[in-house]
């Protein structure tokens, strides 16, 4: 515990020294609305969201189709209701890129971005069709990290069991690992930035590639 705790200290300086980059605020009326977000109207709103994202919110995983390579879609089932609800309203904002979900976020409004992540929220969590990872370096970046690197444990934020936490820590079991390493690999070179504080900027900057690699196969397999 002194150890997890010393390595956060060592990291909260440059947390503090780095922007926001997301316009949410988790206002008690914020969280009041996701918490009370209607499933049922969520449902019928993610009836457009199967073409991508599965008709069970499971995702896809990357594939070539005629020479063309069909990138990897997200899990959305299983996720955290505030984590779904942040990231359809970054898209809106701009403070998260992609140009077909900005043009899907900006046709909703924040109580329909609330709905849906109560849908996808209510969800299963996908299952791993993988064969599972039993990567010795991602168990170790998992549950204690790497002191050398002042990198804390994934556990710490993410949960023992990848299931993320209630406030905006995205859920990892069971997520795509095409997703999930090109997410992380997003978050080292910065084309994505909208964590608060760059927290997951500065812990992919000191993975190497082929941790994120191991490290998404880990999670994939996770139920």
């Amino acid at each position: 515990m002194k150890r997890m705790l010393l390595m956060l200290a060592l990291i909260t300086p440059a947390l503090v020294n780095a922007g926001p980059a997301s316009k949410i605020a988790w206002t008690p009326e914020t969280l009041a609305l996701v918490k009370n977000g209607n499933a049922e109207k969520g449902k019928v709103l993610a009836e457009s969201c199967k073409g991508c994202h599965g008709d069970m919110g499971q995702g896809v995983k990357e594939e070539i189709r005629d020479d063309e390579t069909l990138p990897a879609v997200p899990a959305l089932a299983g996720q955290g209701a505030n984590y779904t609800y942040k990231q359809l309203r970054d898209y809106f904002n701009g403070d998260r890129v992609n140009d077909s979900m900005a043009s899907v976020a900006k046709g909703l409004s924040e109580q329909d971005a609330a709905d849906l992540a109560a849908w996808f929220g209510s969800l299963p969590a996908p299952e791993s069709k993988s064969k599972g990872s039993n990567s010795a370096v991602a168990e170790r970046l998992v549950k204690r990290g790497d002191d050398k690197r002042i990198l804390p444990p994934c556990f710490v934020c993410h949960g023992a069991n990848g299931q993320g936490e209630k406030m905006d820590i995205p859920a990892l079991a069971g997520q795509q690992a095409d997703y999930f390493a090109k997410t992380l690999i997003a978050y080292k070179n910065g084309q994505r930035h909208n964590d608060i504080y760059s927290r997951m900027r500065l812990i992919a900057q000191q993975l190497t590639d082929e941790e994120i690699k191991e490290l998404a196969q880990y999670y994939q397999q996770l139920k």
